[in-house]
């Protein structure tokens, strides 16, 4: 198909007061951190301190946030092709930045495993049965579907899995698990630095996930009952996933974290992603 024109020659531009344009303008002030520059001098030495649980421990956690920043890498091409397709530019703009963000989070925990864990082997066995309903099933689901079916329902469906879920639950969860095991024992501050930089990331890619679903749900207020739906259905593997995280310690892990606590912060965490986006979804009716 030809094209006809161009946006940003014509009288329109750009919108640079719109939300993706501005978390554009933000990922490119604080994404350009290098996963290379981080210091795992202390972050070895603390590894080879740690006893073979704990060790265990981090490499549970770790392997199971490499595998998922690898999922949500791959798996995001096709949302941007939609939002492309669309002609939604500053929305484009952004997701270039939100791919390459997810790449560098995948290398920083590739690096760790490799040059403080010495793990080569294969870490598949961390791999719950839910974990793998989420990560093997639903999101390459969700987010290939739209290479054939760009319909509304369908950004939804996948919005909600990989920014509402994988991301605004199972990851925000992960973080404070490892503020948990790594902050209060005061280990590993290379990784700790790293995580930090990866959390301020993802939460502009959880705003724009709020800003997609207040959008496409502005617009036809009959997909809440689908958002809302896809949340709580997606919610059941997601708790599991965290109980089965704990199947071989009991109601603490070896670093001191409580199960209790963690699956509090996700029913939490869940509870307001699913407030804000019937927040969003409002304020983005009104303003329309």
């Amino acid at each position: 198909m030809s094209r006809t024109a161009f946006r940003t020659t014509s009288a329109e531009g750009l919108r640079y007061d719109s939300l993706p344009m501005r978390l554009y303008q933000k990922a490119k002030k604080l994404g350009t951190w290098d996963p290379q520059a981080l210091d795992f001098t202390q972050d070895r030495a603390d590894w080879l301190a740690l006893n073979d649980d704990q060790q265990k421990a981090i490499l549970q956690i770790t392997s199971l946030f490499q595998a998922g920043e690898e999922g949500v890498t791959v798996d995001l091409l096709p949302l941007i092709m939609v939002i492309a397709e669309e002609g939604r530019l500053e929305e484009e703009l952004f997701l270039t930045t939100f791919l390459w963000e997810e790449g560098k989070h995948l290398e920083l925990f590739r690096r760790f495993l490799d040059e403080v864990c010495e793990a080569r082997g294969d870490l598949h066995g961390f791999h719950t049965p839910s974990y793998r309903k989420l990560f093997y099933e639903e999101l390459p689901t969700a987010m290939r579907r739209l290479r054939h079916d760009a319909s509304p329902e369908a950004q939804v469906r996948a919005a909600i899995t990989y920014n509402m879920i994988v991301e605004g639950v199972l990851a925000e969860t992960g973080y404070h698990s490892y503020f948990l095991a790594l902050e209060r024992n005061d280990l590993m501050p290379g990784l700790r630095e790293g995580i930090g930089l990866v959390k301020r990331d993802e939460s502009r890619h959880i705003a724009y996930g709020v800003h997609l679903l207040s959008r496409l749900i502005a617009d036809d207020p009959a997909l809440w009952a689908i958002a809302e739906q896809q949340m709580a259905e997606l919610l059941v593997p997601a708790m599991a996933f965290i109980e089965e995280s704990f199947e071989d310690y009991g109601p603490v892990s070896p670093l001191g974290v409580p199960l209790e606590e963690l699956a509090t912060f996700a029913q939490s965490q869940f509870q307001k992603r699913l407030d804000r986006i019937r927040r969003g979804a409002a304020e983005e009716e009104v303003a329309v």
